[in-house]
């Protein structure tokens, strides 16, 4: 039983083998980047594949994809990013489990036992943030008021909140309020989110 672990840092690659020795039977591969993780899971075909989608050149969800595709081998990803968003991505993507880098070293061990026994797993701490997102995001955005929509749609033509507030003849710190009661109903924690939710889900049309 292998496990693949794909991160651009040595530091951290060699802390999860350390901490994975113990409990996989088989061999801990490294790689460093997209292009590395692709041919190592092709060749030792691991039973899990750990991957960072922050990855210089060839990283992100099209790696994801591209390993799923190649192998099938289940993936837990660790990222830096904590946002339900981000989890969400990922695991519509294919991915069997997201955790963050803050995750305890006895629940990324869960996690990957988990995994290997044929589970999901989603950090904890994540998994209620990623279902209370899921909860708010499940109405879509008619619980967003007409002057929340209309800074969504302006929000996804690239205006900024200064030239959305001289839009709709409010003030700065109007907009910059809204924006904020906008993420919480949507579950949220960054602007630029706003921005992609609005594309993706034709709010700006």
């Amino acid at each position: 039983m292998s496990v693949l672990i794909v991160d651009d840092h040595a530091l951290v690659r060699a802390g999860l083998t350390r901490l994975l020795g113990g409990v996989v039977e088989g061999p801990v591969i490294e790689a460093a980047n997209g292009r590395d993780a692709l041919a190592l899971a092709r060749s030792h075909r691991p039973d899990l594949i750990i991957l960072d989608l922050n990855l210089p050149g060839l990283g992100g969800l099209e790696l994801l994809g591209r390993l799923i595709a190649q192998g099938g081998s289940p993936i837990l990803v660790l990222s830096m990013h904590g946002e339900p968003l981000y989890a969400r991505r990922a695991l519509d993507a294919g991915a069997a489990g997201y955790a963050t880098k803050n995750i305890s070293p006895d629940e990324l061990v869960l996690a990957v036992r988990r995994i290997l026994a044929g589970g999901r797993y989603v950090e904890a701490e994540l998994a209620q943030a990623l279902a209370m997102a899921d909860t708010a995001r499940a109405g879509g955005f008619d619980a967003l008021s007409p002057r929340e929509l209309e800074i969504m749609r302006l929000l996804a033509k690239g205006a900024s909140l200064a030239e959305i507030a001289d839009a709709i003849g409010v003030g700065y710190k109007t907009v910059a309020n809204i924006a904020s009661q906008i993420k919480s109903k949507l579950g949220v924690s960054r602007t630029a989110d706003l921005v992609r939710l609005a594309v993706e889900t034709g709010v700006h049309s």
